[in-house]
């Protein structure tokens, strides 16, 4: 890469990024908040900025390559300006299929995942090949250390060997659920909202007009939903749950964590948060259909399962057919757990459309290819805003 002609030194942009990094220590005791930073648009000066469990890595400009794990990284990157930064995925870039349903309805935005490396190899347990991060030879890895840690064959000493021979990392995973890190990391832990988490990797890319127009559509669109939401006791009960081998695997509502972040503010009745049932077990049709949940929304709607063929599965059998979410049609495509802040405005629209018809308008449904076509009178946030945002106008 070459020199940036700065007039304060002949640091490279990737020497400098690592260096930064190195000067604050990224594990031990150094984790710092993730509130709102003062930084605009690139102004061409160094700047810094912080998340747990990496502390503060200090850059002298915006990554141009970057390395990305889960999709809520690639989403942000996109929302931010910087989609073809992006140069990896965790796993098979058809998972980006997600990204294009939404992105479909946003004009002129895109994100081009041909031609992204595939991190893991799904060869069994989760890692990835050393090589690859030396291959890649990224500015930034815009993935949780804790994570890559955790995966087979990776240690501490590993994940900082990448860190000082490569890149930097910058990256929050169990955020998702507030589950715990691997021990090394815990000290050093937080936990974040998506949108906390978002605020940095805006101050990263230097994006904060962005973060900032695109937060306050967020704050709106959350506003005129629980302002509209019907008395708790009429709200309906509704399960989250993945479909596999005729056993359903159930996960919370409205708990804290990014996974949660378009469900949370809609506060509708967990089925699966009784005393007599657990989130730690799983459900064949016979105990599913005991609790019975009003409504059904099978996670990973988008690319990832066809929850069209799954309900009509479900529907012929002598059980599941007996279920109120499929005798009712209220069984949906459910949203990405691994949700950006543009994934996040449509699946917290999708969501209260699924769950309070009669307040938001009726789902159209999905079955497949782009987010379903809302008429404008009935949409709960303003696409060419966004994508007017997003586009840097």
């Amino acid at each position: 890469m070459e020199q940036e002609d700065t007039g304060r030194s002949a640091l490279t942009r990737r020497d400098y990024v690592t260096y930064g990094a190195a000067a604050t220590g990224l594990l031990a005791g150094c984790a710092g908040t993730a509130g709102e930073s003062n930084a605009g648009e690139w102004t061409g000066e160094t700047y810094e900025a912080t998340l747990a469990p990496v502390g503060t890595v200090e850059f002298e400009a915006p990554p141009e390559s970057v390395m990305v794990y889960n999709l809520l990284y690639a989403d942000m990157a996109v929302a931010y300006g910087h989609g073809d930064a992006v140069n990896s995925l965790g796993f098979s870039t058809e998972v980006a299929g997600a990204l294009d349903a939404f992105y479909e309805r946003l004009d002129g935005i895109a994100f081009d995942h041909t031609g992204l490396a595939q991190l893991n190899s799904e060869s069994g347990g989760l890692t990835v090949d050393r090589e690859l991060f030396y291959e890649l030879d990224s500015d930034l890895h815009l993935v949780d250390p804790a994570l890559v840690c955790s995966f087979d064959g990776w240690d501490v000493d590993d994940v900082e060997t990448i860190r000082n021979n490569v890149g930097p990392w910058f990256g929050n995973n169990y955020s998702r659920n507030n589950t715990q890190p691997p021990e090394p990391y815990r000290d050093a832990y937080e936990y974040y909202t998506l949108w906390e988490i978002a605020s940095q990797v805006a101050t990263v890319f230097q994006a904060r007009d962005r973060y900032d127009a695109l937060k306050s559509i967020h704050a709106d669109l959350v506003d005129t939903i629980q302002s509209n939401l019907p008395p708790e006791a009429e709200r309906p009960t509704v399960g989250s749950v993945l479909y596999m081998g005729e056993t359903f695997y159930p996960a919370e509502l409205n708990t804290a964590g990014f996974a949660k972040a378009h469900t949370r503010p809609l506060g509708a009745n967990d089925a699966f948060a009784g005393d007599d049932v657990s989130y730690e077990s799983s459900y064949d049709f016979e105990t599913l259909l005991d609790i019975d949940p009003d409504i059904l929304l099978h996670r990973y709607g988008y690319s990832y399962y066809d929850v069209d063929g799954i309900r009509e599965e479900i529907a012929d059998h002598s059980v599941g057919g007996q279920l109120s979410a499929i005798e009712n049609g209220r069984f949906y495509a459910g949203g990405n757990p691994l949700q950006g802040p543009l994934m996040n405005l449509f699946q917290l629209e999708m969501t209260a459309k699924q769950l309070y018809p009669e307040r938001f308008g009726e789902w159209p449904g999905y079955d497949g290819g782009a987010y379903p076509e809302i008429p404008p009178d009935e949409r709960l946030f303003d696409r060419d805003r966004v994508a007017n945002i997003v586009g840097g106008a």
